[in-house]
């Protein structure tokens, strides 16, 4: 009897891939994240307009010029001004030289001649042997005709010599607190964060500054200006304005006090005081927009807050294949989709039409961005970007809004191909239809 020679299993090519099929079954289920984890997410061509984030390239910085106080011809006098005041025979000796004042050499006063005088709460001044003259709304010349007017009338003066200047203006204590200014980048700063200008969180990025503005020069412009200029870009485009004397009072405390109890309120929010309150200049309109605030908005008076709030939430998550990370939004360009992965570190390219990220790569590269985007209420919406579409056809490029995540991950298509890639890169076909 002739024994048949053993069948050699290993050299069946079908039993090696029905053997195989294990393995990619195994290896389907740790990579095909679009099949066992689905996100329903509405392509980005179908999201209504109120779900899109708000442009920003198109905005231009508002006219600086109406940040300032508008300047009078000549200077009106008010409480708290002192005018120097010399009256022959009254105030000084016609035989004397009448006192000589120097000014700070940082206001633009001449020198000034005379006694000071000041101004009181209730707009007048004192003077010897007549009434309290009411000066307030006056200039210093219209000042100096009623003094020689009200002298005039006594008896025994004819004709006296008067001059009337001004010695000191008033001025009005602001406080300004800016959210935008730094030392230096942190030994910790990241490329991402340096390419936008935006400063790491510090305890550096904010100071405080209390400012005395002479009269005419007490608005946003000269409170910005000598406390580092217009906000930078890790800064809001604007300023807000708390109103010294509607703030400070035992009523909005009481009702701060409430908010607090009931977990309504945390940090600062314009919002929880009246427009009396609070005033917001923006410092960048869109070209269609008119300033909504008026001159005597950007006046500030005593005991006023000016407030520069830093841009520290205005930022995006990424995940998924993309490195995990948090990255500033810039503030006066739009960023889409595709420079914001560019921006967390995955080069975009492109090669016959499909997408290919650098970096050696030996799978086929994912083509589908899922955007998390935040709405009000807790809630949130899914926004599915193919970024193949994305480079072909720029109105289908999402520009991305504060507060969004973006999650790169395949789709099933990639996901099929790139199994095939695996078990060819495992063993080769010619190993799989080796006799």
């Amino acid at each position: 009897m002739v024994r048949q020679p053993a069948m050699n299993n290993t050299r069946n090519p079908w039993r090696r891939l029905w053997l195989l099929m294990p393995i990619g079954l195994c290896y389907a289920l740790s990579g095909c994240t679009s099949v066992i984890n689905p996100i329903n997410a509405i392509p980005a061509e179908q999201i209504p307009p109120q779900f899109l984030a708000e442009p920003r390239a198109n905005k231009r910085p508002v006219d600086v010029s109406l940040l300032r106080n508008i300047k009078p011809p000549s200077y009106i006098l008010d409480k708290d001004d002192v005018l120097g005041v010399f009256i022959e025979g009254i105030l000084g000796n016609a035989t004397e030289a009448p006192p000589v004042t120097m000014p700070d050499p940082n206001t633009d006063l001449s020198p000034g001649i005379g006694f000071p005088i000041p101004i009181r709460d209730d707009g007048t001044i004192s003077l010897p042997l007549i009434e309290p003259i009411a000066v307030r709304g006056l200039t210093v010349s219209q000042v100096e005709e009623l003094i020689k007017k009200r002298y005039r009338d006594l008896e025994f003066l004819v004709n006296p010599r008067v001059i009337v200047t001004l010695l000191r203006k008033r001025t009005y204590r602001v406080f300004v607190i800016r959210q935008d200014n730094t030392r230096g980048f942190g030994s910790n700063q990241n490329l991402q964060t340096r390419a936008f200008g935006v400063f790491e969180r510090s305890d550096l990025s904010s100071r405080g500054f209390v400012l005395n503005l002479p009269a005419y020069e007490n608005d946003v412009l000269n409170a910005l200006s000598q406390t580092g200029g217009l906000p930078g870009v890790n800064a809001r485009a604007e300023v807000t304005i708390l109103r010294g004397d509607n703030v400070q009072t035992e009523e909005r405390f009481q009702q701060l006090r409430e908010m607090y109890a009931a977990g309504q309120a945390a940090g600062f929010d314009p919002n929880m005081i009246s427009s009396d309150s609070s005033i917001t200049i923006p410092l960048r309109l869109a070209p269609d927009e008119i300033p909504n605030f008026r001159p005597e908005d950007v006046i500030l008076r005593d005991g006023d807050v000016v407030v520069v709030e830093t841009r520290d939430t205005e930022v995006y998550y990424t995940g998924g294949l993309l490195s995990g990370g948090e990255f500033p939004l810039p503030r006066d360009y739009d960023l889409d989709v595709l420079g914001a992965i560019a921006v967390a570190g995955q080069g975009v390219s492109v090669t016959n039409r499909d997408i290919g990220f650098g970096g050696g790569f030996t799978r086929y590269p994912p083509t589908e961005l899922v955007v998390l985007r935040k709405l009000p209420g807790n809630r949130q919406i899914a926004i599915k970007v193919n970024l193949v579409q994305a480079i072909n056809s720029p109105q289908t490029r999402l520009l991305v809004a504060p507060g969004d995540t973006l999650i790169l991950r395949y789709n099933d298509r990639e996901e099929v191909l790139n199994f095939a890639l695996g078990i060819f890169s495992t063993f080769g076909l010619r190993e799989l239809f080796r006799r």
